[in-house]
């Protein structure tokens, strides 16, 4: 499933080519993708420009002329495709956008997962998600308040979207490694040098990760069809057997489960 980095990286390749762009005509082709129903749907959107396109989470904000939004969740395999006036729709198309310009744009999703949704004004959709994690909001003080008290793994609970939103299974594994915390350790028991650690190395690896353009680590690629390159420089995240690359530790990456989630990581330096 993207992740913040590449939900990040998509939105802003959508922003550089639709901002401003006036919907002619939708196509929904899979009625479970959408909220309301297609012919709604259809209509709602049909003549309206799109003012911002936007990330909260793992979302996509399209925000629209009458201060509706269309919420997008990309689930597992759902992606966003740009294209021109002749261009075919890519495999597994489920719903389709025409713009005035003749311009086009596709949602493929080989699983149909996907989901979009269109919200009112002044509809709180947002309200259970926790503090992103490249805001100002989000402070090493911030990450205290979050952490008090909570007996659950720091890997479970940076999963939990409710604590820190957008972030997934390989970033939070790299950013342990990088603080040297062993995944299963309690919230709660975290010192303060390790919170300021792990405080740091989640803003360095999604900020570093946004640079590359994502992880294409399966199916992930950007709004033009292109992989990230993130898992170039992955330490951990899927590198079971592998010597850990920090130096002088001497230690291999292990694979163990989490809240039934694959996690990677030293048991040498990660203590």
């Amino acid at each position: 499933m993207p992740e913040l980095p590449e939900v990040e990286t998509i939105v802003r390749g959508l922003a550089s080519c639709i901002l401003n762009k006036v919907i002619a005509h939708v196509d929904v082709n899979l009625p479970r993708m959408v909220t309301p129903a297609p012919p709604l749907f259809e209509a709602m959107l049909r003549g309206q420009t799109l003012r911002a396109c936007e990330r909260r989470a793992k979302y996509i904000v399209f925000t629209l002329d009458h201060g509706y939004q269309l919420i997008v969740h990309l689930r597992m395999t759902g992606r966003f495709m740009y294209a021109q006036a002749d261009d075919a729709a890519p495999p597994y198309s489920h719903v389709h956008f025409r713009f005035t310009d003749g311009t086009q744009l596709f949602f493929a999703d080989t699983r149909t997962f996907g989901r979009m949704r269109i919200v009112e004004p002044d509809e709180a959709w947002a309200a259970g998600l926790g503090v992103e994690p490249l805001s100002p909001e989000f402070t090493v003080n911030a990450l205290h308040a979050l952490c008090k008290g909570r007996t659950t793994p720091i890997k479970t609970f940076l999963l939990d979207q409710r604590h820190i939103a957008g972030i997934g299974n390989i970033y939070a594994c790299e950013a342990l490694w990088q603080a040297r915390i062993a995944p299963s350790t309690p919230a709660g028991n975290l010192k303060p040098a390790a919170r300021a650690a792990l405080h740091a190395a989640l803003q360095d690896v999604l900020e570093r990760a946004i640079h590359m353009r994502g992880t294409s680590a399966r199916d992930y690629v950007d709004a033009e069809g292109l992989k990230g390159g993130f898992q170039n420089v992955l330490t951990v995240y899927g590198r079971h057997g592998q010597a850990c690359p920090r130096p002088r530790c001497g230690g291999s990456i292990e694979r163990s489960v989490l809240a039934q989630r694959g996690t990677w990581w030293c048991r040498r330096c990660q203590r």
